[in-house]
Order: structure tokens, then C-alpha cells, then sequence
């Protein structure tokens, strides 16, 4: 299962954050580490279920009215404060629980309610602009560090006649969370010396960058949206990262709302509708975050999670079943399992990603949306519905 987590510092709404996407009650608290072992849980990505092509009820467990809801792992990691690279804040041990997350959603209080550790302040008194590049910084020069300190030992086997530098910095980096294909991707793009020994620390530091860049892609989310004085969230869209503004707050307000039957919405629409019998005071709390949601196609939550699965990691969706004809498994279940797979992915790695046994005994495999075999070197699309047939069926 791909691995969300949620960094920033303190009081930004990272835990309201993880409640609301994963409906699972955690410990919520106006001071510092109100979080300290990271909470884990499941949230999910929305996309469109293929069961729409067919215009029939699904009846899958996470299809609602077509829309398909996918599971991630999310990570809530306590918040950090600046100097965490060097372990302040027990900042080691957090930025250490992001070792093997995919991406990282990084929550901003776009209100500037909170100062550079993470201490209340007036609404506006800080400038959330500021802490766009701390997470990214601050996991740079823990990497850095980590580098820096099991250099030595690379030198020593450069010393070797057989020594190959490739190897041994994938040695290194893989248990940061790096793949092989990550390290030699990213020694491909760097000119380096082959002699570890005349490496400076600029070479060890853009090392560490471009291994973080490609094993924790970070997407910023503008938390407290529906609080942020008039322009706090445009200046955060200006960054050069990718922004998606959010009221956590909102969306778990709205989550309760529909448990109680006060409100027609699932996680991700751009609008609700009221529906049950509401205090006048409850109705103009929901109105106004149907204005947040109206200026930003929803309260932000559902979108972070898909920016972060479907556009940083460039993932996709893809069903198998057992009937291509009825898009069932072996029970009768229709589209019961829905699988992540990077964009680029084939029948075979679908199989894989169902089971090692099914991989390993792959024949072939049929589209069940156009009913045609299809050959091991096709590209899986979002929303395919792929029949695995193998010798482990």
C-alpha cells in the first residue's frame, strides 16, 4: 500500500488533517508535540469507478454513486520545529518516521496563527510564505547528515580494486527508502567524481537534495483556509510548489454532518446539500465553509491526497477480476480490489501487485472494458479492468 505521511510543525492542523481523511479520533492539542509516536491509518484517493462506463450500480464496498475510493496508508508524524536536522524537538526521530513514506503532504497554517515553532499567535501575525521550504530543508540536511556520517565507510571500500561507487551509494541510500532504480536515476542526472575520497560536501549535499527529491516529492497544503486573512493563500500558490488549499477543520465538521444525516457528501465533492432539520447557528457554520468550498472546489482534504497519489507520483488505478464479462472475482464480488500502480505499468506488474504467485505464474491477460487479449507490453490506463489469467489462478 503506498505511504502518505503528514509533516510540518506544530499546531498546523496536521492532525485534524489525518481525523478527517482517515475518521479516525486522535489526540488534538493547541501546544507542541501533542503527537509524538506517529499515528497510522488509512485514507483514500478518489477517482472514478469504472463501473460508470456501464451506467449500473457497482455495488463494490468503496464505490459511492460512482465514485471510487482507493486505500493509502496515511502517516501522522508530530510536528517539527526548525532545527530537527539536528535533533531538536526529538526532530531525528521524526524526520526517521518519514524513512519510508512515498510522498509527503506538508500542512501550512495559512492563517499565520502560529509562529516559526509552532506557538499560537494572532491570526496573521506570521507569515505561512515562510515555512514553505522548512520540511524540505530541514529533511535535506538530515539527509545530508546521514550522508556526511556513513561517508567514511564508502571511501574505505573505494580502496577496494573492485569498487564500484554505484553500488556502494545504493548500499547507503537504500535504507533511507530509496529504490535501486531511485539511486542509479538519481546518479544519472549528477556528475561526480568515481573517487569517493575527493567528494566536498557540496557533492554529498546535492546528493542528498536529489535522493530526497525523488523518494519524498512533497505537495503543500494551505490548512485553515476558511481562517487565512485575504491573500495568505495566493501568495502560497505563488511558491514554486504545488499548493492545495485546505480547511481541515471543514471537512471533518461536514464528515460529522453526514454521519448524522444533516447533509448529503462524500469526501471530495465540491459542494453538499443540506438535508436534515439544523439550528440556525450549525446552518451558517456549514454556509460558511460552503464558501471556502466554493472558492476552492472543495474543502481541500481529498484533493492533497489525489495531487499527491495521482499527479506527484503519477499513479493510476487498475481492477482485476477473475469474469471479464461481469467484472467479478472467483464470489461474484464485482470490482472488489483496486490496485496503485505507476503510470507505465503493464498487465504483469498488476498481477504482481496482486499477488508474487500470480506474477510469477502469468500467461496473459484480457481488457475487460474492450474484451480484448492484450499483450504484456501494453500500458495500463486509469480505470482498466484487467482479467489476469495465470498458471497460480
Amino acid at each position: 500500500m503506498l505511504s502518505v505521511a503528514l509533516a510540518g510543525k506544530p499546531n498546523a492542523g496536521k492532525s485534524t488533517f489525518y481525523e478527517a481523511a482517515t475518521e479516525a479520533e486522535v489526540d488534538v492539542g493547541n501546544y507542541p508535540f501533542t503527537t509524538i509516536d506517529p499515528n497510522r491509518g488509512v485514507a483514500h484517493v478518489r477517482t472514478d469507478c469504472p463501473c460508470l462506463a456501464r451506467d449500473e450500480r457497482c455495488g463494490a464496498d468503496d464505490c459511492r454513486d460512482g465514485k471510487r475510493y482507493v486505500p493509502v496508508e496515511l502517516l501522522d508524524v508530530a510536528g517539527l520545529v526548525p532545527g530537527a536536522h539536528e535533533g531538536r524537538g526529538l526532530g531525528n526521530q521524526f524526520l526517521d518516521a518519514l524513512t519510508d513514506a512515498d510522498v509527503i503532504l506538508q500542512v501550512v497554517d495559512a492563517a499565520g496563527e502560529t509562529n516559526a515553532e509552532g506557538e499560537p499567535v494572532e491570526v496573521g501575525e506570521y507569515d505561512p510564505v515562510e515555512e514553505v521550504d522548512f520540511v524540505e530543508s530541514e529533511m535535506d540536511q538530515w539527509l545530508a547528515g546521514i550522508v556526511d556520517r556513513n561517508w567514511e565507510s564508502v571511501v574505505r571500500k573505494g580502496r577496494s580494486p573492485d569498487f564500484d561507487i554505484d553500488e556502494a551509494l545504493v548500499d547507503m541510500l537504500t535504507g533511507f527508502g530509496a529504490t535501486v532504480h531511485d539511486v542509479t536515476y538519481v546518479l544519472r542526472a549528477m556528475e561526480y567524481p568515481a573517487d569517493p575520497g575527493s567528494w566536498d560536501d557540496d557533492d554529498r549535499a546535492e546528493l542528498a537534495r536529489r535522493v530526497r527529491e525523488r523518494t519524498k516529492p512533497i505537495v503543500v497544503v494551505a490548512n485553515k483556509a476558511d481562517v487565512a486573512p485575504e491573500g495568505n493563500v495566493e501568495r502560497l500558490r505563488e511558491t514554486d510548489k504545488p499548493v492545495i488549499p485546505a480547511t481541515a477543520d471543514g471537512e471533518l465538521a461536514l464528515q460529522r454532518a453526514a454521519a448524522a444525516g444533516a447533509v448529503d457528501y462524500d469526501p471530495g465533492d465540491e459542494a453538499f446539500e443540506i438535508v436534515g432539520d439544523l439550528s440556525e447557528s450549525q446552518r451558517a457554520g456549514l454556509e460558511q465553509i460552503g464558501d471556502v468550498m466554493a472558492a476552492h472546489g472543495g474543502t481541500g482534504v481529498q484533493a492533497a491526497l489525489n495531487t499527491a497519489v495521482y499527479d506527484l507520483l503519477d499513479h493510476l488505478t487498475a481492477y482485476p477480476v477473475q469474469n471479464e464479462t461481469h467484472w467479478t472475482d472467483a464470489r461474484g464480488s464485482t470490482l472488489p480490489d483496486a490496485h496503485l500502480l505507476p503510470r507505465g505499468s503493464g498487465p504483469k506488474d498488476l498481477a504482481y501487485a496482486v499477488h508474487t504467485d500470480i506474477g510469477d505464474g502469468y500467461l496473459h491477460a484480457v481488457n475487460a472494458r474492450s474484451d480484448r487479449r492484450i499483450g504484456e507490453d501494453y500500458e495500463l490506463e486509469e480505470g482498466d479492468v484487467i482479467k489476469i489469467v495465470s498458471t497460480a489462478n
